[in-house]
């Protein structure tokens, strides 16, 4: 199949865009329904396809004392709960080939993390469950580049792709997000979803712990929206501070709302 043949997938076929979000790693089943529950019920007013993601294990972690998990079986059928209770697909992270299968059992999207888009062995493990598979755009690829990785799962039989920009390295601690790479992934077929929330990390800190500018997510988000982009990814928890992995990046949960409210509006005013 040549890429320009890929179809849209179903969540991202209508007017408007569809959301994946979630807390950044799951840390027990009361939070994870906490924010499925409020951010579906915001998706189902505001007409947005919702896609509940979570990670059941942190891999690429600075340091080694950092939260990984709360055992993979675990977390993976908290996930599947999840998606089952409100009705929507679930997406989680997967780092090496036996994971893939493992998590297709329990869920709907499986992602490929950005350090990880050009490992063809695990993209094409992640191609052949059949599920849907989001590979993020490294940090050190250009969006001209990800052709290349889209046309490993698309060579294994699976149409089913969604490409995903979080931002490109600039300098040592900081990424910035070159929005020409929406309309130029977009040009190989298929989804592209901006990711808001590890678009505005600040990796590489001296404390070993990511840092990060989540007061900056809806200006990354509107711009998204109003360069054409399929969905968002935000990662979101009710208390960040507290969170177990990524608390200097998330949105706080009760924050969510307004924002998706504005965009809805862009995204109106872009599709006239």
């Amino acid at each position: 199949m040549k890429l320009s043949q890929i179809p849209k997938l179903s969540f991202a076929d209508g007017g408007n865009f569809f959301l994946i979000a979630g807390p950044c790693a799951i840390e027990g089943e009361s939070m994870a329904m906490e924010i499925a529950e409020k951010v579906s019920a915001i998706c189902t007013r505001l007409q947005i396809p919702y896609i509940f993601k979570g990670s059941y294990r942190k891999a690429n972690r600075s340091r080694g004392d950092s939260f990984t998990g709360i055992g993979d079986e675990k977390a993976l059928g908290i996930l599947r709960a999840v998606g089952e209770r409100f009705g929507v697909p679930v997406t989680t992270d997967i780092h090496t080939e036996p994971e893939a299968a493992l998590a297709a059992l329990y869920t709907d999207v499986l992602q490929i993390p950005a350090f990880l888009c050009r490992q063809t062995s695990l993209l094409v493990a992640a191609a052949e469950t059949g599920k849907v598979v989001n590979i993020k755009k490294g940090q050190f690829v250009s969006p001209e580049a990800m052709q290349f990785a889209l046309q490993k799962v698309v060579d294994c039989g699976n149409d089913k792709v969604i490409l995903t920009e979080r931002g490109t390295t600039f300098g040592y601690q900081d990424l910035v997000v070159d929005y020409r790479s929406i309309p130029v992934m977009q040009s190989f077929g298929g989804t592209v979803v901006l990711d808001c929330t590890h678009s505005l990390q600040q990796p590489n800190q001296a404390s070993g712990v990511t840092g990060g500018r989540p007061a900056l997510i809806e200006t990354m988000a509107k711009a998204g929206i109003a360069a054409g982009v399929d969905g968002i990814f935000i990662e979101t928890h009710p208390r960040p501070s507290e969170a177990k992995s990524d608390a200097a990046n998330m949105l706080p949960l009760d924050r969510l709302e307004g924002i998706l409210e504005k965009l809805v509006r862009i995204r109106e005013a872009v599709n006239q």
